[in-house]
């Protein structure tokens, strides 16, 4: 099997290293912010490095499974960087949901030590990682892709090939603007039918019976009327990726008008200090507000 270097460890990267690892991988791994998911890790047989640098060198498949693109481009330059250490024919894979621009200029930088950049956005939660059904995004050179797929095919149940390298970003981009709009939208419909006097069962049975039913609408009426967090991304991720969106549309020079309400509305909640709550949370953020 590959060696495989893996750098992220938070919720969803340290499900992901608990799966290739009950798949018999051998997998070296690099602290970030949490010591106990890297000692986890370990007990279970994987080696720690202490650089970027020194488990590009010892890996096959680099992958990471970081917050943003600045945290990414942290790991991949400088000297103790990725790009120092990595040796050619490597294949490196941001898991990540990243700029399209910065996956760009990454992958030429890799390109010039014989090494090949994949982007390959992440959907579903890291319940379905460590089962190995996560949703995978991936695009970049189709024979490095061919050659990790096999990987890939333990972590994902739906493994997708989109084309030339940053295209998952740019799909993933897209989707998460429309989840997040989404449910932005539905938070406020049930806190606008807490202001109108409407149980929250009765506008949502109406609702969902019909064509806007959908997944996202199920994870915010599951926590507006059982308190059950389903979706388990931060309001602060959200923000994140739809002003990736809108950096997107501007660098396409194209004016995104729809994502205006939902980086509006995650921006204040993230101002108000909720940025840490999850998405589905932005029911009672809205309910408060309401009226103001």
């Amino acid at each position: 099997m590959a060696k495989i270097g893996f750098i992220g460890l938070g919720l969803m990267g340290s499900a992901m290293v608990e799966r290739l690892q009950a798949k018999g991988h051998d997998l070296t791994v690099i602290a970030n912010r949490s010591r106990a998911k890297v000692e986890a890790a370990v007990g279970r047989g994987a080696t720690e490095a202490t650089t970027a640098r020194d488990l590009a060198g010892a890996s096959d498949i680099v992958m990471l499974c970081m917050d943003t693109s600045d945290s990414v481009e942290s790991r991949i330059y400088g000297d103790d960087g990725v790009l120092a250490g990595v040796r050619e024919g490597t294949i490196v894979i941001d898991f990540g949901t990243s700029l399209p621009a910065s996956t760009l200029k990454i992958g030429e930088a890799l390109a010039g030590k014989g090494a090949t950049y994949l982007d390959a956005p992440l959907g579903r939660t890291p319940a379905h990682a460590v089962d190995g059904k996560l949703n995978i995004m991936c695009a970049g050179d189709e024979a490095a892709y061919d050659e990790v797929k096999p990987v890939l095919d333990e972590l994902g149940e739906n493994v997708f090939h989109l084309g030339p390298l940053g295209t998952g970003h740019k799909i993933k981009l897209i989707n998460n603007f429309f989840a997040m709009t989404t449910a932005c939208a539905m938070s406020e419909a049930f806190a606008m039918a807490d202001a109108a006097g409407v149980p929250r069962e009765k506008l949502y049975g109406v609702m969902s019976a019909g064509p806007l039913h959908s997944g996202m609408m199920d994870f915010v009426r599951n926590y507006a009327a059982e308190g059950k967090i389903d979706l388990a991304f931060s309001v602060a991720n959200a923000a994140k990726d739809v002003g990736y969106y809108r950096a997107m549309a501007d660098s396409l020079g194209a004016r995104s008008r729809m994502s205006d309400c939902a980086a509006v509305t995650l921006g204040e909640a993230n101002s108000a200090g909720w940025d840490q709550r999850m998405v589905p949370e932005m029911v009672d953020f809205l309910a408060e507000r309401i009226k103001r």
